[in-house]
């Protein structure tokens, strides 16, 4: 008997029209059935910020020939939550991409990444999960020398599957020619913030949020380190944030 294709939730944060996602989509098609739902514009840095105080709406959408797509009025984390209890109706696909982002979700910033709590949602619900950024953000990047390496890890997450409760965070270098992958630990850093105030016509401040990303850790088994140095990085990612190591300190405690 032949065996049945997958089926592929495709999600992302650039938004349903972003040159990322149509990377994405094609490539899954070489995989399985594609179903994509993304937000209806630009939600990049949402974290995973779910709508709770007004309605969302999922319309069906024709952008591309024989896929099935549907745009969302909410986060990435909608995205998946509507996708799993509407569209798919419990019945949960094998896999969940998010991406191509248009943008590094390395080191400390998959914390703050709508493409990766795009991926984290997909895991909450028990979907193999992955998700895929690039460094370059402009609408013109180039995600062609990518694309065989998104292929094979996806591959590699429906032959294998991942352990319980993981997913996998995959940044691409923006070269022509990476030179491998390597898998990595998320690298130790920040973002040192800054906001630029101006007046608006009404002299009345805002602010612009600027700043640098400081990195002091020198490790190179990180990601930042593969990407800087020209690999594609592969961390494996959990939603489990208990500190463990700390609970014998706190028992320590003296609590009344």
């Amino acid at each position: 008997m032949k065996k049945a294709k997958p089926t592929i939730l495709v999600v992302n944060d650039d938004g349903i029209t972003a040159p990322g996602i149509k990377a994405l989509l094609e490539t899954m098609q070489q995989l399985g059935n594609v179903v994509v739902v993304a937000p209806d514009s630009p939600q990049s840095g949402m974290g995973h910020a779910i709508t709770i105080g007004k309605p969302l709406r999922l319309d069906k959408v024709e952008l591309y020939e024989g896929v099935e797509m549907y745009r969302c009025s909410g986060t990435p984390v909608d995205c998946v939550k509507l996708a799993v209890n509407l569209i798919f109706k419990g019945k949960k696909p094998d896999l969940c991409v998010s991406g191509i982002n248009h943008g590094l979700n390395n080191s400390i910033n998959v914390l703050y990444s709508g493409t990766m709590s795009a991926a984290v949602e997909g895991a909450i619900e028990g979907i193999p999960s992955i998700g895929y950024s690039l460094d370059d953000y402009t609408l013109q990047a180039d995600f062609a020398p990518a694309l065989p390496y998104v292929k094979q890890i996806a591959q590699q997450v429906l032959d294998h599957g991942l352990p319980a409760d993981t997913l996998l965070n995959v940044n691409f270098p923006n070269t022509p020619n990476p030179k491998g992958i390597k898998v990595c630990r998320q690298a130790r850093g920040k973002w040192a913030e800054e906001f630029d105030e101006r007046m608006d016509p009404h002299k009345r401040p805002y602010y612009w949020l600027t700043g640098e990303f400081e990195m002091n850790d020198k490790g190179e088994d990180t990601d930042v380190w593969a990407l800087e140095n020209g690999y594609v990085s592969v961390v494996p990612v959990q939603f489990d944030m208990t500190a463990h190591h700390a609970i014998p300190l706190l028992n320590g405690w003296k609590f009344e």
